[in-house]
């Protein structure tokens, strides 16, 4: 089975928000890119707990 990735690139021009990603992330036990993932995942499931579940592949 092919893993499914894809690439976001994310330019951080506050030096002091970069450090700060780090040290939660490593407080917390994770990479910064797990971190971000997290944090993405916790965003999506308050968005769909107000709003209701987003259906994959819609564009809306």
């Amino acid at each position: 089975m092919k893993k499914y990735l894809r690439h976001i690139g994310i330019r951080l021009e506050d030096e002091e928000l970069h450090e700060k990603l780090h040290y939660i992330a490593k407080y917390e036990g994770r990479s910064a890119n797990a971190h971000i993932l997290y944090l993405i995942r916790r965003d999506i499931e308050k968005f769909e707990a107000e709003h209701g579940k987003i259906i994959s592949g819609d564009n809306a």
